[in-house]
């Protein structure tokens, strides 16, 4: 099957071809961008800059064909780390509504919550919270960060494709780690999604992380990650991909550009009956997850 980067490379040439043509061709067109001052840029990046921004523009128009309203009916709920950027998530939202879904919570996890020097609190507050609410809530015998992750999963996440409407425990957990400074949410009891996307930011430690995705992808129906393209080289992205929760939790790079946050949806799309699979520039399978 041809994938949706080779269309887009396919694109790109032609119009490159067309272009080069024209310049080639001469005619009253040959003279066009031409001037004697020096540019900061050579030709070469130049084409380089405006093949990428094609991609970008290319991905966003033609989303909503390759969405095929695949999150209709599938609440999406956005957790983003310490340091994730703004205009990242702002992107993926106005991309998931283009697929027919919505958000129904961003909850914004604090600098205590992924800083192994505060492991005490964060493993105190999961046994408070597993006393209160019962030994059912999650597992007694998890390590603390995988506990906790289940406990946030329990909050906010659901394995029901339509979503779910919070019970008394949900509230409790969400206050409770708003409370201790853990993750801040929305006012209210928003619904529990089947679908939940965690945004990345500063470099987490590799265990906190891990655990806290594992914890979360037991309580949903498909947790996705995403990052920028340097968290694919050597940072978050990098090490989720080797490690044993690469088959659980879905990963996206290049999330700050529009084909990363088109690739971000579709991955969502995916999520709902297959799990696992690392996607964008540097995904071991593929740039654009479509099957």
């Amino acid at each position: 099957m041809i994938s949706f980067r080779n269309h887009v490379v396919t694109l790109v040439s032609v119009f490159l071809a067309l272009a080069v043509g024209v310049v080639l061709g001469g005619g009253p067109l040959s003279e066009v961008g031409r001037t004697t001052v020096a540019s900061s840029t050579t030709p070469a990046q130049e084409k380089t800059a405006d093949v990428a921004t094609f991609g970008d523009t290319f991905a966003v128009a033609s989303a909503g064909r390759l969405y095929a309203g695949g999150l209709d009916g599938h609440p999406v709920t956005i957790l983003t780390l310490p340091g994730s950027d703004a205009k990242m998530v702002t992107g993926i939202t106005a991309q998931v509504k283009k697929a027919g879904g919505s958000v129904a919570a961003t909850y914004a996890a604090e600098p205590a919550l992924v800083d192994p020097d505060e492991k005490s609190l964060v493993d105190t507050l999961g046994s408070q919270l597993m006393t209160q609410l019962g030994a059912g809530i999650a597992d007694e015998g998890a390590p603390t960060y995988e506990r906790m992750g289940q406990l946030l999963g329990a909050a906010i996440a659901t394995t029901t494709p339509e979503g779910e409407t919070p019970g008394e425990g949900s509230s409790a957990i969400r206050q409770a780690m708003a409370g201790a400074e853990l993750a801040a949410g929305p006012k209210g009891d928003p619904k529990k999604s089947p679908l939940v996307l965690v945004v990345l930011g500063d470099d987490v430690d590799d265990d906190v992380l891990a655990g806290l995705l594992s914890g979360l992808a037991g309580r949903a129906a498909g947790v996705v990650t995403v990052g920028n393209t340097d968290a694919a080289d050597s940072g978050d992205l990098a090490a989720l991909r080797t490690s044993a929760l690469a088959s659980e939790v879905t990963t996206v790079d290049g999330a700050e550009h529009g084909l990363g946050q088109v690739s971000t949806v579709l991955a969502l799309i995916r999520s709902l009956n297959t799990n696992g699979g690392a996607f964008g520039a540097s995904g071991s399978d593929g740039a654009v997850p479509l099957g």
